[in-house]
């Protein structure tokens, strides 16, 4: 009797150990690649836009992205992102930088987003002269089916006082 239940046992504990070494793996964490990806794709965004190339600018842009921009409602669509944006490519005085001071990938490696700061020269509607503006700025970014990466929201503000 004893020797059958020992039987028993010791099979159990082989029956568990293969099944448990069969598990699967889990997913690589590429959480850093992501985030890596993510900044090359923002700094190819601002050249474009100190190209002041709107349609492929534009094209860093989800189609159902938001853009939250100041003084404006928010702007639904790629498109609505553009128009908004392509009077500032229009001047002769625009430049943009931008510098990613935080980044944060999620685990499942499907979303990114980006926080820092800007500069951003442009002419001043009233003395028609460069100026400069600082700022701050926050997008997030979602890995599309084609496995790249697009912005979905973006938002910015000056650090100037209203």
């Amino acid at each position: 009797m004893l020797r059958n239940t020992s039987l028993i046992v010791c099979l159990t504990l082989a029956v568990l150990a293969v099944g448990c070494s069969n598990a699967p793996a889990p997913p690589p964490d590429t959480r850093v690649a992501d985030v890596q990806a993510v900044k090359n794709l923002e700094a190819a965004a601002a050249k474009d836009a100190n190209a002041k190339d709107a349609e492929k600018w534009a094209g860093f842009f989800a189609e159902d992205a938001s853009g939250l921009f100041p003084g404006a409602g928010i702007l639904n669509g790629r498109a609505a992102i553009k128009a908004a944006i392509a009077p500032l490519f229009a001047d002769p005085n625009f430049s943009l930088s931008l510098q990613s001071t935080r980044a944060m990938a999620s685990k499942g490696g499907d979303m990114v987003y980006l926080q820092g700061t800007y500069t951003m020269t442009m002419t001043d509607p009233k003395t028609k002269k460069p100026m400069t503006d600082k700022g701050k700025y926050l997008t997030i970014f979602t890995k599309q089916p084609d496995r790249s990466w697009k912005a979905i929201a973006d938002t910015y503000n000056s650090d100037s006082p209203m």
